[in-house]
């Protein structure tokens, strides 16, 4: 690696480059895009992705969500139109008798006018288990969530959500341990927490489940429930399994395919990281199509440059320099000029992904959060650019030497 150092092997590059500038100038742009493509659109899906994670990495993503609706076919004397009601019972039954399932959540929801001294507004009220914090994380930001004791002692305590805060307190004052009224009754705030965008029907605040039972009279009938499977189970097989188990519990054809309403975020999950990993490999195909594309033109202007230098070539030979000496040089060229189009396209990269990030990747419903590449990948290239560098520098490299030095110093 000494040859590295010394200071003949830069001055031949250099006094290379600077004899075709515009002709190096050009090869070096298709590295450059190739590059800059490359981590343009790498950057980007992973963007994509962190904005996917920010949108469901609260939730348990081997999960369905399912609910009641209208049936559309008659059914042991029943008429169409008949609407099936979900219970705890079904609840117990899917949890029993279906395999693969982890945890059943039920869920109820309506809308309330809520008040707190001559500030009020109209929210959305879930009645909830303690459990539903295991399967959508609860984003505290003061406070608790529900636990069993709320449960078992039907306390009327409530957590609200940042939304509800802003609109029926004063900035920066303490909430917790302050009453609300919903629908007339005084409830506890016992935390707060940051509100998601996903998740089926949204809550803006949760009290205990069999709180909200006791106040609306619900009985046994719940709203909707969330299940999810175990990791190695999957949840379209569940869905299936859940929503067959619902109809005969509800006596509804096992054909009719609208009297429960389902939405399966597993599968979901499934088609988009799907999605990502064909949207990278296309990336990584596509960006190291158009790097070879690029090196290969580089290896084109140095045919032309050892045959513009036969004769510079010839007096070298003569004077002693070896063939691996020749190659050598050569190769050295080829991987320099790859190496620095290829960092100045990383650079061009890394300002295209700031851009990305702060036109597109801003505020609440951003769609490409953080759009970055990662150190590692970045190095990857650098050691694709080498490798292909050296390789496309052997070709030119050969046909310098294989010319005779006497044959070399006769070429005008």
């Amino acid at each position: 690696m000494k040859f590295l150092l010394e200071k003949d092997t830069w001055q031949e590059i250099y006094d290379s480059l600077r004899k075709n500038k515009l002709r190096t100038i050009i090869t070096m742009i298709g590295v450059w895009w190739g590059i800059l493509l490359l981590i343009g659109l790498l950057g980007s899906a992973r963007g994509m992705e962190n904005s996917f994670n920010k949108l469901f990495g609260d939730f348990a993503t081997n999960s369905v969500f399912i609910w009641g609706q209208t049936t559309s076919k008659p059914f042991k004397g029943f008429q169409e139109g008949k609407r099936p009601r979900l219970t705890l019972t079904h609840v117990e039954a899917i949890r029993n008798e279906i395999e693969g399932i982890e945890f059943v959540v039920p869920r109820n929801q309506t809308n309330a006018m809520v008040v707190r001294n001559f500030q009020s507004g109209s929210f959305g009220i879930n009645g909830d288990y303690p459990l539903l914090d295991k399967v959508q994380k609860v984003k505290l930001i003061h406070g608790r969530f529900i636990n069993q004791n709320d449960i078992e002692n039907q306390t009327k305590i409530t957590i609200i959500s940042e939304d509800v805060y802003k609109q029926l307190f004063e900035k920066d004052q303490n909430t917790i341990g302050e009453y609300i009224q919903i629908n007339g009754i005084n409830f506890k705030v016992v935390g707060v927490f940051e509100a998601t965008r996903m998740g089926g029907p949204q809550a803006d605040i949760h009290i205990p489940f069999t709180t909200f039972q006791q106040i609306y009279n619900m009985g046994e009938q719940i709203g909707w429930m969330m299940v999810t499977g175990k990791p190695e189970y999957d949840i379209k097989q569940i869905e299936l399994d859940a929503k067959l188990l619902l109809k005969n519990l509800n006596k509804v054809h096992p054909k009719d395919n609208r009297a429960f309403g389902s939405f399966n975020l597993g599968k979901e999950f499934k088609k988009f990281t799907g999605f990502l990993t064909g949207m990278q490999f296309l990336t990584w195909f596509v960006g190291i199509a158009t790097l070879i594309a690029g090196v290969f033109a580089i290896g084109n202007i140095l045919l032309i440059t050892v045959k513009e230098r036969t004769k510079e070539i010839g007096i070298r030979r003569a004077l002693g320099a070896t063939p691996f000496e020749i190659k050598r040089q050569i190769v050295i060229e080829a991987v320099f000029l790859t190496l620095l189009a290829g960092i100045f396209g990383i650079i061009s990269g890394g300002l295209a992904l700031m851009g990305i990030d702060s036109a597109f990747g801003q505020g609440p419903d951003a769609t490409l959060v953080n759009a970055s590449v990662s150190i590692p990948i970045v190095f990857l290239a650098l050691a694709i650019l080498t490798i292909l560098g050296t390789l496309i520098g052997l070709i030119p490299a050969y046909k310098a030497t294989i010319v005779k030095p006497i044959d070399a110093l006769r070429e005008e």
